[in-house]
């Protein structure tokens, strides 16, 4: 395969780089939302079936907004005016709050229509927030208010992770970009490297927000789709992926550099120490995908996912990433790749024998 591809590697690496490209397209509609506990398991377990009839005749009271009410001053918060401001509250709301007091401070459980994880119930968190409580119990002096709730929660916490995935991907990266330029002493192999492993993280992607929150394959996989993708499981995914990929790529890379430095011209450097590791990389590939697909057959959904999204993205890694697309690359730059590894064995000849 590494011969065929690097006697055209201009179209090879546009075919591999579109077939990424192209399974990576649904990740741009990705939703980022955990199920439901009456959506996390299939309909046809008893009880999974009774909660989501639940949920479905009275929408949003099973997973309620707990609106916390209580005096920044001290003391009991349940006075008449408060209850105005509630009532004038929940009167927005799509069904009847109930109201709980909680030692000196009140819990108001306010439905938030929908399912309680969809768009709907998300849009009615964020008017209740940022526009209905300014306006009611903001407006009362020493009335401190917070809402919680498992629709709160998973808003939250997907909030969070979309504000620190920025930071947790650009130290990777960097690191990554670090380590490579010092053990290859090229700027291009690292730049190729990272590219490559975006590629296939987003092709796991992709393929993740195809099958789970667009229903693809949903009856042959035993799940039903609730529209979204686990808040954690991108960013799980990334660290865990990226850092395959780029164990992958460097056994790889070591043994296509050991036969360049030897002598071999650049394309049979490539297929040469290609072909040298494409054993143990298949190997391990086809191991660490069979052990990821047991998982499609737990009932959870989130099994499902991680079983998926993992299985996949080391196959598509392990075959058109790493058979296919690397080698293309790397004959695309030829010897212009080692150039910065061939001056540094000139000014010291020694390095040369110490590569095994």
């Amino acid at each position: 395969m590494a011969g065929t591809v690097t006697r055209r590697p201009a179209l090879w690496s546009g075919i591999a780089a579109g077939v990424l490209v192209l399974l990576t397209v649904p990740a741009i509609g990705i939703r980022l939302q955990d199920p439901a506990p009456a959506e996390s398991l299939p309909r046809g377990i008893p009880v999974i079936d009774a909660a989501a009839r639940v949920q479905e005749a009275f929408p949003g009271v099973t997973m309620p907004a707990h609106l916390v009410l209580w005096n920044t001053r001290g003391g009991p918060v349940d006075t008449p005016a408060l209850r105005r401001a509630i009532g004038e509250l929940t009167s927005a709301t799509p069904k009847p709050a109930v109201i709980v007091p909680v030692d000196q401070a009140l819990v108001v459980r306010i439905p938030l229509g929908g399912t309680g994880n969809d768009e709907a119930a998300s849009r009615t968190l964020t008017a209740l927030r940022e526009t209905l409580l300014p306006r009611t119990i903001g407006r009362l002096d020493g009335i401190g208010y917070a809402v919680a709730g498992r629709t709160a929660e998973a808003h939250d916490f997907t909030a969070q992770v979309l504000a620190r995935a920025p930071y947790v991907f650009g130290f990777i990266l960097l690191l990554a970009f670090v380590l490579l330029l010092v053990v290859f002493r090229s700027v291009a192999v690292p730049v190729v490297s990272i590219l490559l492993n975006l590629l296939s993280v987003g092709a796991a992607y992709g393929v993740l927000t195809l099958v789970f929150q667009d229903g693809f394959l949903a009856p042959l996989l035993g799940f039903t789709p609730y529209g979204g993708v686990l808040g954690w499981l991108p960013m799980f995914l990334f660290v865990l992926l990226f850092g395959l990929s780029t164990d992958y790529h460097v056994f790889i890379l070591s043994r296509i550099r050991e036969r360049r430095l030897s002598g071999g011209s650049p394309r049979e450097a490539i297929v040469e120490g290609t072909a040298r590791s494409s054993g143990v990389v298949t190997s391990a590939a086809l191991i660490m995908t069979g052990v990821f697909s047991i998982f499609l057959s737990l009932a959870a959904i989130e099994y499902k996912m991680l079983g998926l999204g993992m299985a996949v993205a080391i196959l598509l890694d392990a075959t058109i990433v790493r058979g296919v697309l690397l080698p293309a690359a790397l004959a695309l730059f030829g010897d212009r790749l080692w150039r910065a590894e061939a001056v540094a064995n000139l000014k010291d000849p020694s390095r040369t024998l110490h590569l095994s």
